[in-house]
């Protein structure tokens, strides 16, 4: 049965915990706006999926976002507690450590098991079914941009197309009519015009380039300025639609699910797998840790306390991450180092709370003073 006081913490700092995550989700969120645009400009995938893939890439960003909200959380709402006298009152009242502990390990279960379900499955699952819902994206013109009836500007060609019918999964044309403009190397613009009884769309093997199959039909290359046109009839011609183009920091790795990890031998494998597997102690350590970094006076500066408790957590951070390059570069072979860090930032945080609660001496009475 929870006490009045068990309630109070966890409604307080849970409501500032939520907070928190939805702050710093709309901030990842606006992070990965901005790249996935950069990848629709460049070709990656279509504008119909843009906010599909959007939705799944901030999910993946709970990983690493989970242990920071978190530790600010706990330390914002412990903080306010402090500055407005609250916990002064309830340790002249006779609460110790024990009163403050256990609604923090009420909240620790809750927020650990958030942090390992996003880190082991839900992240990586976003991952790949962004991925899935790229490529399938990819393979249809009508995601690609272009609808029956209508002229629509060529992906990265500077040039129109025209279709007047689509099968329903977008990978069959009906009569096609392409209109691409180029300049030739002897500096002279040419228009190339390109019908079609009808056309199919495919993908190279590995998936990076998109091309439309014209069958049946005409090719006129038409030099601008000139009389010089030629003619072409032709049973197929290929024409090409915008690359499907990588981002800089996809990691093969990050998609696979967290057992395929755990059996592997590649560095790259081991040092993704140790990440997630610390996502959760680490949080757990981090609100530790906030304990005591959270205990203020009423007069001290509102973000003094925060900003030395969040550069801390990224040193913390940028130690682990550290370890990982250190696996991925097959120096250490297993998480062992970074368990270690775990264990000696959780020591440091006890000692920093047992210093906080443990009784303190009385000065020694001075020799020869007055009776």
């Amino acid at each position: 049965m929870l006490s009045i006081l068990d309630r109070y913490f966890l409604r307080e700092l849970a409501q500032t915990v939520a907070a928190t995550v939805v702050v710093l989700l709309v901030v990842v969120a606006g992070s990965a706006f901005a790249k996935v645009l950069q990848q629709v400009a460049n070709g990656s995938f279509p504008a119909s999926v843009m906010f599909q893939v959007l939705g799944l890439r901030t999910l993946d960003g709970l990983t690493n976002l989970m242990p920071l909200a978190s530790f600010v959380g706990v330390l914002m709402g412990l903080g306010r507690m402090y500055r407005e006298s609250e916990m002064h009152v309830l340790s002249s009242s006779g609460m110790g450590p024990a009163g403050l502990l256990r609604p923090m390990a009420m909240l620790g279960v809750v927020l650990v098991l958030i942090t390992m379900l996003v880190s082991l499955w839900l992240g990586p699952w976003a991952v790949r079914t962004s991925d899935a819902l790229v490529a399938a994206a990819n393979r249809s013109v009508i995601a690609a941009g272009l609808d029956a009836g209508r002229f629509t500007s060529l992906p990265g060609k500077g040039g129109i197309i025209f279709v007047d019918s689509l099968s329903r999964d977008g990978t069959q044309l009906g009569r096609t009519f392409v209109a691409t403009q180029r300049t030739s190397k002897d500096g002279h613009a040419h228009l190339k015009v390109v019908s079609a009884a009808s056309g199919s769309l495919y993908q190279e093997s590995d998936g990076d380039g998109r091309f439309i199959a014209f069958k049946d039909g005409w090719q006129y290359d038409i030099p601008l300025g000139a009389d010089n046109w030629r003619e072409m009839q032709y049973g197929r011609n290929d024409t090409s639609l915008s690359s499907v183009q990588a981002s800089d920091d996809e990691d093969p790795s990050h998609s696979k699910d967290t057992w395929t990890l755990a059996g592997s031998d590649d560095p790259d494998d081991r040092a993704e797998f140790a990440w997630r597997a610390n996502a959760p102690p680490l949080t757990l350590v981090l609100l530790l840790l906030a304990l005591p970094l959270s205990r203020q006076s009423p007069r001290e500066p509102k973000y003094g306390r925060l900003l030395l408790a969040v550069l801390a957590f990224y040193l913390y951070y940028l130690l682990l991450a550290l370890g990982r390059g250190q696996i991925a570069k097959g120096h250490w072979h297993n998480e062992a180092p970074l368990w270690g860090l775990h264990l000696v930032v959780l020591a440091l945080a006890g000692w920093m709370l047992w210093k906080q609660y443990s009784p303190r001496r009385l000065p020694a009475p001075v020799a020869g003073a007055a009776r």
